[in-house]
């Protein structure tokens, strides 16, 4: 499989970053994309500021909330007007916090989705934007049932948002009056593929590929969409259940229309399924070397560039290939 990732990346970096057609806009994800471990290296910084200092709109794009990924962002010196896409699509806000678009999951879809994974209950954390003008969040941002399983999971996770958790039972008191923004399943992969079919029997619920949108299948009006990120090496995934027609590449796509970007302007970076969205409505689709193989098999059948890995600067190499082949 090594060498199957070499050879796609060789594919990708004479055939995809080489085109010299404009680049308006440059969509990153996060986790296992622009950061490692939680941090932004000199190389892929220099990188973004100089894609800014060429014209180019950097937008991050991740699965955590606003709060969270202003953890990594914050001090880099990125523009209070830059985009951050964030809750895998449901929240876009400026890096200085002003709300730009927000999609909210009905109180009474949450309450039905929380019925329908019952036996899943132990995994299950719930989202509210609770985000001050400081970008930070308050206690109850994040809402669970039960921690045992949770901090054997995603123990540092849990630990590091400790200041905004709030334990609720049973969790349905947390939607008296509030809508979330998500709901998220954490577990074993194999634990959380059964967790997705279970979800998946309900017929209002769409199955995580392709850009979601809200549509009628029949009689029944989608009210969910699923996004899944799994990491292989700690046996982790992450099922992420939103509000029907949210997704990166949903978000990406209406941020782009409104700065008069069209898509094949963007060139999206992405390393795991819940970027699958953006990567496929992006002109240029650009895949991580560390990347699930399932979906660096997918590059391939799809003609994406694959980069190096996130720990060897993929996202810098990525974009100063970009300036390159635009400054020809």
């Amino acid at each position: 499989m090594e060498m199957q990732k070499r050879e796609l990346r060789k594919l990708g970096e004479n055939r995809g970053m080489d085109e010299s057609g404009a680049v308006r806009l440059i969509a990153i994800d996060i986790d296992g994309t622009l950061a490692v471990d939680g941090r932004v290296s000199e190389r892929n910084l220099a990188a973004i500021k100089a894609a800014e200092r060429a014209g180019v709109s950097v937008v991050v794009a991740t699965g955590r909330r606003h709060c969270y990924a202003m953890k990594v962002l914050r001090g880099l010196g990125l523009g209070e007007d830059d985009a951050l896409i964030s809750s895998n699509g449901t929240v876009t806000r400026t890096i200085g916090s002003r709300l730009l678009e927000r999609t909210l999951l009905p109180v009474e879809t949450a309450r039905w989705l929380c019925e329908h994974v019952d036996e899943f209950r132990d995994a299950l954390v719930m989202t509210f934007d609770k985000v001050g003008p400081d970008g930070e969040d308050s206690r109850g941002a994040l809402v669970v049932e039960r921690l045992e399983e949770l901090n054997a999971s995603i123990g540092r996770w849990m630990a590091a948002n400790e200041p905004y958790i709030l334990h609720v039972d049973p969790l349905e008191r947390a939607l008296d009056g509030e809508a979330p923004i998500q709901i998220m399943l954490c577990g074993t992969v194999e634990r959380m593929r059964r967790a997705e079919a279970r979800l998946l029997e309900h017929p209002a619920i769409s199955a995580p590929s392709i850009t979601h949108t809200a549509q009628l299948d029949g009689d029944v009006k989608l009210e969910v969409a699923l996004h899944r990120t799994e990491y292989a090496e700690r046996n982790l995934s992450i099922v992420d259940i939103l509000p029907a027609g949210c997704s990166k590449g949903a978000a990406l796509l209406r941020l782009a229309a409104a700065r008069g970007v069209a898509r094949e302007e963007i060139v999206a970076i992405g390393d795991n399924w819940n970027d699958l969205s953006m990567l496929e409505v992006a002109g240029r689709a650009v895949l991580m070397g560390n990347a699930p193989e399932d979906l660096i098999t997918l590059a391939g059948e799809r003609g994406w560039t694959v980069a190096k890995r996130h720990d060897e600067d993929g996202v810098a190499g990525t974009i100063e290939a970009a300036l390159a082949a635009m400054a020809r």
